[in-house]
């Protein structure tokens, strides 16, 4: 392999009402930012976290430094990684305190023999791997997406209003890997656990595809989206009607949401049903794109 490629998303569910033009130039940023890493040969996986630790700083997104508190007041992170030429997966979920999710999944994945780690322990952990804290959550987290309208018709605004970040990476040795990162839903009870942090579910990685979704986690988990979309790769079913065909199952259940992927063609797919979806990439051939509302 010598080609390399990237997407990225900053969360389904995106409005027509409101102005995306911060996190365009945001994510068009994040994107040129991993190119002469590609470039010079850095693995999928480390760029996969990367990217998705910039946007969680960024404070735009429903991720990181963007979450909203869930009903008891407290900020309730999830993220997951999974190394596609290995299989090795990290992540954690409803974590408290910690400014980078990704970061803490990868600590999890490279010095634990786990793969999830939850609430408590979890931040313990981050603690002892020396992972940066928040401080002072009220004046660190910019809730982002608050007052967005993107919850889809007919459901009660707030119940299921959600937001995620994501990076899927094809690097020059044909590695694939994907990370995932999110704030969960605004209004979720304490302790709730989207399919972010559930490898299968909301992230996955392998030898063919990589993959990160975003959208109302519940359908995602219930549907193990995004190692349902691995398999149907496998089986030999094209990488965009493959995914296509998972977004209409969600949505056939009701859901809402989207996913990216890449294989290892370097080929892409980045299927929505809600209005829109932030999402930029790097395809093989060198070509910069960042769409919102556009497929």
């Amino acid at each position: 392999m010598s080609r390399f490629a990237l997407i990225l998303h900053g969360g389904a569910g995106a409005r027509r009402s409101r102005d995306y033009a911060a996190e365009i130039v945001h994510m068009r940023e994040v994107v040129e930012a991993m190119r002469p890493q590609l470039a010079d040969g850095a693995a999928a996986l480390d760029v996969a976290v990367e990217a998705v630790e910039r946007l969680e700083a960024s404070g735009l997104y429903v991720a990181g430094r963007g979450a909203s508190p869930n009903t008891a007041g407290i900020y309730e992170l999830d993220a997951a990684l999974m190394d596609g030429a290995t299989g090795r997966a990290g992540a954690v979920a409803a974590l408290v305190g910690f400014r980078s999710p990704v970061r803490a999944a990868r600590a999890v994945m490279d010095r634990t023999p786990h793969v999830l780690l939850a609430g408590e322990g979890a931040a313990r952990f981050a603690e002892g791997a020396g992972l940066a804290p928040v401080g002072d959550p009220e004046a660190w987290f910019t809730r982002a997406g608050q007052g967005e309208d993107n919850h889809p018709p007919g459901v009660t605004a707030g119940a299921l209003q959600h937001g995620t970040v994501g990076c899927c990476v094809l690097d020059r040795d044909g590695r694939l890997a994907a990370a995932t990162s999110t704030g969960g839903v605004f209004g979720k009870l304490p302790g709730r656990v989207g399919d972010t942090p559930l490898v299968a579910a909301g992230t996955w990685a392998d030898g063919r595809v990589a993959v990160s979704c975003t959208g109302q986690g519940e359908f995602f988990i219930r549907t193990a989206a995004a190692a349902r979309l691995g398999f149907e790769v496998e089986s030999g079913r094209p990488l965009g009607e493959a995914a296509r065909g998972v977004i209409n199952r969600i949505g056939a259940m009701g859901g809402d949401g989207g996913l990216i992927a890449l294989d290892r063609d370097g080929n892409r797919a980045d299927p929505f049903n809600s209005q829109g979806m932030k999402r930029a990439w790097l395809s093989a051939d060198g070509e910069v794109s960042v769409r919102v509302f556009e497929g």
